[in-house]
């Protein structure tokens, strides 16, 4: 029987049959040996094949291809890559300018990530009611990632202001939508999904940032049409599977003038005649995005765990 995974907490695992019913899970044990190098064989977004038991439990026993998924390196497990959702027709990171402040290197490594694992991305300016004394920063950041090609939208989770575009462009997709702690991810599903009355918690003053209310992955059906995947905040994005003479084909705007560079294994740092870097200097390339790109280059990795 083939069904589609909601829900994971440990080793337990709710399923959404084809006719609609949810059924409790669990893993057979040899599908949990050959998914040995990731910390979860089985994901929330997975479509997999499964039995159904006397009791009315399942035991999965396969997971079906994978179109995609969103990966990060596992905290604790440095060699095993943590991945977060799969199926996902794309993955939106909720950022703030303010209350707390997005940092951008971070915006740049969840990128890279989708483009790495060929998922769609766009971006979710939340908390846009505060900003009435930033609109310079506020339209250099749209600048800055709509050049590069990505969707922005500017929304208040608060005020619903730009929610009606934002739930317009989810409808009939598996939307995946990550962030850090305090960006108001679980306040903007609840605009999305007024039914879902997830759990908010109140950012701390002490140093403007939110607390954990996800602690786990979870997928939710949208009333329009489609899922919304709520995932647990996340302080950084360590990169797993990405070399990095390879790290300019997941910054698209960079990507797009390397056949210009004089050498065909430019990397965009050191060498002459780079298109890259002349690109940058006419502002083509925004300096920010390509600082960015010079940090993941050199970068040992460690400190966005």
């Amino acid at each position: 029987m083939k069904g589609l995974v909601l829900k994971v907490v440990g080793n337990q695992y709710v399923v959404k049959s084809e006719n609609g019913v949810l059924i409790d899970c669990v893993l057979k044990g040899k599908l949990r040996l050959q998914g040995a190098r990731s910390t979860n064989p089985v994901i929330v977004g997975d479509w997999i094949e499964y039995i159904l038991m006397p009791d009315r439990t399942g035991v999965i026993e396969q997971v079906l291809q994978r179109k995609n998924y969103i990966v990060r390196k596992s905290v604790n497990l440095s060699k095993q890559k943590h991945i977060l959702a799969a199926n996902i027709d794309c993955a939106y990171l909720v950022v703030t300018l303010l209350f707390p402040e997005t940092n951008f290197e971070f915006i740049d490594r969840f990128l890279v990530t989708a483009e790495a694992y060929q998922v769609p991305a766009a971006l979710v300016l939340n908390k846009c009611d505060l900003y009435d004394e930033l609109t310079e920063q506020v339209n250099e950041f749209i600048s800055i990632y709509k050049k590069a090609g990505y969707p922005v939208f500017s929304v208040s989770a608060k005020t619903g202001l730009g929610l009606d575009d934002l739930k317009a462009f989810m409808v009939n997709k598996v939307n995946f939508i990550s962030g850090n702690s305090g960006v108001g991810k679980s306040s903007l599903i609840n605009k999305i999904e007024p039914m879902l009355n997830l759990k908010i918690q109140d950012i701390s003053l002490a140093h403007f940032k939110g607390k954990h209310t996800t602690t786990f992955s979870q997928m939710y059906e949208l009333s329009s049409g489609g899922y919304i995947i709520d995932s647990p905040g996340i302080k950084g994005f360590s990169f797993i599977d990405i070399k990095k003479e390879e790290l300019f084909h997941y910054f698209p705007e960079i990507f797009k003038i390397t056949p210009q560079c004089k050498y065909y294994n430019c990397t965009h740092t050191n060498e002459p005649n780079c298109a890259v870097k002349e690109a940058v200097v006419r502002g083509e390339i925004h300096e920010l995005r390509y600082r960015n790109y010079l940090s993941m280059f050199f970068d040992e990795d460690e400190k966005h765990r």
